[in-house]
């Protein structure tokens, strides 16, 4: 019974505190209630002892503890839940390269560089999620074939009349228009693009014409930063 008490208590207690954040809450003022709290918690322990006559005191303190320690880091992780979300933010986006990281700064979104260096960037692209590289060296948004079919383009009737250079050497590419590129909520409509020819691109590059676009982009260290 002891530890069915306590858990209602934190319960309650949290809850109160999370809907509250500000102001007063069932009439009790923040200060009034985190001193109410204390008080709430000895009594329950009163409570179980004389319902549990069984429980030894050696018991009962241990049990106070273990329920004082489970409030104190509930407490804890709520005063500093903006520190860890951004925590939390920063772990997914090293486990998993290209998630757009959303920063506090408006309109600003950081990427976690990959094993290999690169900055790999999940952009939607005409409503398609498509894995881009991001590269300042790339005069424009570059497409695979893939990518160029997942986001509703015909690769096979595109004109292949542009000369550019790539990773795998000199290739021609087909110009395009993308109807809307969003990167973590960044989002640009007809944006210059260009489609590769088959086997010339081994992934899709995020390129200057919509980088160009940006009012802020900035490497420093392992982490890249784009700002609307």
């Amino acid at each position: 019974m002891l530890f069915i008490g306590f858990a209602i208590v934190i319960a309650i207690g949290l809850a109160l505190l999370i809907s509250s954040d500000a102001g007063s809450m069932v009439g009790l003022t923040e200060q009034q209630f985190g001193q109410l709290v204390p008080l709430v918690i000895i009594l329950v322990i009163v409570a179980g002892g004389l319902f549990s006559r069984s429980y030894k005191a050696k018991e009962l303190v241990g049990n106070l503890f273990a329920w004082a320690a489970v409030f104190v880091i509930a407490l804890v992780g709520y005063a500093y839940r903006d520190d860890l979300s951004d925590v939390a933010s920063r772990v997914y986006g090293e486990l998993v390269p290209g998630t757009p990281q959303i920063l506090g700064e408006a309109g600003t979104v950081s990427f976690r560089s990959g094993f290999d260096g690169h900055f790999k960037i999940n952009a939607r692209i005409n409503g398609a999620e498509v894995h881009t590289i991001f590269d300042t060296g790339a005069s424009a948004v570059v497409l695979t074939q893939a990518d160029a079919k997942l986001i509703g383009l015909s690769p096979e009737v595109l004109s292949y009349s542009v000369k550019v250079s790539t990773a795998n050497g000199t290739g021609r590419a087909a110009l395009v228009t993308l109807d809307e590129i969003d990167v973590g909520g960044i989002v640009r409509h007809n944006v210059r693009a260009f489609v590769a020819e088959k086997g010339a691109l081994d992934t899709s590059l995020l390129g200057m014409t919509f980088l160009s676009t940006l009012t802020r982009y900035a490497v420093t260290g392992n982490a890249l930063e784009l700002s609307n």
